[in-house]
């Protein structure tokens, strides 16, 4: 939800441009905050020089703010040592090795000279991307999902190449987009929705999903849209670089001929920039100009959770969408995507048509439910979705029979860390039942990995019982409601606000 003036950007068709055409009709979009940095970046000592860089970079950000339709032509020569520096800092110190073999200690004994000699090879072009090397991670429906991890100078490179970019994108994204940004995170995205839902005319929600998005990017399209505000040849190059670089998969080097290669550094950034004009705009045209009722929309990747007031927007946006997605070689998944009836006065105007309780949908790992409060008032209820509970605890269970002869505390510490992270991201208000249902299952499976250790052993619930005192936390919320927090994080946003010139809509406030 957001107040201010709207801006202008460039919109994006499907149709090609002629060659050297103008950039097509301005369109008005969400004003937004500015952007506060790279949150993910490590903290290190500041430098003098690591201060010319924070300045040039917010004069970057400056002008992308100020002049929507600029185009940068110098943006390599930002990446400077001291910028590679940072970006070796904010890589994960046990991450995996690439095809390289090289890990994060490796670089680091000699890591001033590396990233000098790697600064020179970045600027003369003799920087060499190498292939990702392919690995697979079980998702909760028991599929495989195909991550591409990068040798560790093109994680480096990415990261510098991320910070520079996000400078610029980060004054041209829409309130509403929230996925692998700095400064939000998922439980903003679901405040976002939560308040919207209950306190805009919201009677239908669309839950949309773009079927194998990451796999599915279209290159083309992909510098098309870059284009529109990088014009620094070389950082274009750069990106293509990374793109058609291909993954080593089974001893075979695939080339990239399609998509971002998800799990890499700056595959976010571009998905998010992809998305930005083939969808994100479009949207936000078509809300503006198309749509007869209230309409909100939260994105957050390629999950999309459009919340309309009238049946035939919703239906109408579907079709329209589809379509939009289709010019660039994108589709809705079938089975995730779902139009429901939803809202506050969806179980009354069920009721008096003979039908059940209000569907549900999932977003962000949290199934949202139509409910009551104690005083009889609409809530929006969010309960951990099963499939996840389920096969997190199955990871557990994995991890503990090879862990069973363990000494307890050892154990205990382990699986204390466990349900503190689940608790850490579930534990929202109206929730309470599934964190308690998790600790209870975790106990049990513990008993049983103990008494796996002899057939002598009985150990009894009661004993469980007490080491779970000891080791693992209790079930407690830990979000504030929705509406609170967003009130905090956007103090001049106003639930029900009447005053005319302002606009509240899903995806944050400016």
């Amino acid at each position: 939800m957001m107040h201010g003036d709207e801006k202008s950007d460039p919109a994006i068709g499907a149709v090609k441009p002629a060659n050297g055409a103008a950039p097509a009709a301005e369109e008005r979009v969400e004003q937004r905050a500015g952007a506060k940095g790279n949150a993910s970046g490590q903290s290190t000592r500041r430098t003098q020089s690591r201060e010319s860089v924070s300045k040039a970079l917010e004069r970057v950000r400056t002008k992308a703010r100020e002049r929507k339709a600029e185009k940068f032509t110098a943006l390599l020569h930002h990446i400077d040592v001291e910028l590679l520096r940072d970006s070796f800092y904010a890589i994960q110190r046990k991450a995996s090795p690439g095809v390289d073999g090289v890990t994060w200690k490796d670089y680091a004994a000699d890591l001033e000279a590396n990233l000098t000699d790697l600064w020179d090879r970045i600027h003369r072009g003799a920087y060499r991307a190498l292939p990702s090397r392919r690995v697979y991670i079980p998702k909760a429906d028991g599929r495989q999902r195909p991550l591409a991890v990068a040798a560790l100078e093109d994680k480096i490179v990415q990261r510098a190449a991320a910070t520079v970019l996000e400078a610029i994108y980060e004054e041209d994204f829409l309130g509403f987009s929230y996925g692998f940004r700095p400064g939000r995170g998922p439980h903003d995205a679901l405040d976002a929705l939560a308040v919207a839902i209950e306190t805009r005319k919201v009677n239908y929600i669309l839950d949309a999903d773009i079927q194998a998005f990451f796999d599915r990017v279209s290159h083309e399209w992909l510098i098309r849209f870059l284009e529109h505000r990088i014009a620094d040849k070389r950082m274009l190059r750069l990106i293509l670089k990374w793109l058609k670089v291909g993954v080593l998969e089974d001893g075979v080097v695939v080339p990239g001929e399609l998509g971002t290669g998800q799990g890499s550094v700056i595959s976010p950034l571009l998905a998010n920039v992809y998305l930005h004009y083939a969808l994100d705009l479009w949207a936000e045209q078509w809300r503006r100009r198309e749509a007869t009722g209230d309409m909100i929309i939260v994105r957050y990747a390629d999950d999309v959770v459009v919340g309309f007031e009238h049946e035939a927007d919703a239906r109408r946006f579907r079709d329209d969408m589809e379509r939009r997605l289709a010019e660039f070689a994108l589709t809705l998944h079938p089975e995730k995507t779902r139009l429901i009836e939803f809202g506050r006065f969806a179980a009354e105007r069920r009721a008096r048509r003979g039908l059940g309780k209000p569907e549900t949908f999932n977003f962000l790992g949290l199934r949202h439910i139509c409910g009551r409060s104690r005083r009889g008032k609409f809530q929006l209820r969010r309960h951990t979705r099963r499939d996840r509970m389920g096969a997190k605890l199955q990871a557990v269970k994995v991890e503990l029979m090879r862990r069973r002869h363990q000494p307890i505390p050892v154990q205990g510490r382990w699986l204390g860390q466990v349900v503190r992270g689940f608790f850490g991201y579930h534990a929202v208000p109206t929730n309470e039942g599934a964190l308690s249902a998790f600790r209870y299952h975790v106990m049990d499976l513990w008993r049983r990995a103990l008494r796996r250790r002899s057939q002598k052993d009985r150990l009894t619930w009661s004993r469980i019982a007490r080491l779970a005192l000891d080791f693992l936390p209790k079930p407690l919320i830990r979000h504030p409601w929705p509406s609170t927090r967003f009130a905090a994080t956007h103090p001049r946003w106003e639930p029900y606000a009447l005053i005319g010139h302002v606009r509240i809509c899903a995806g944050g406030v400016r």
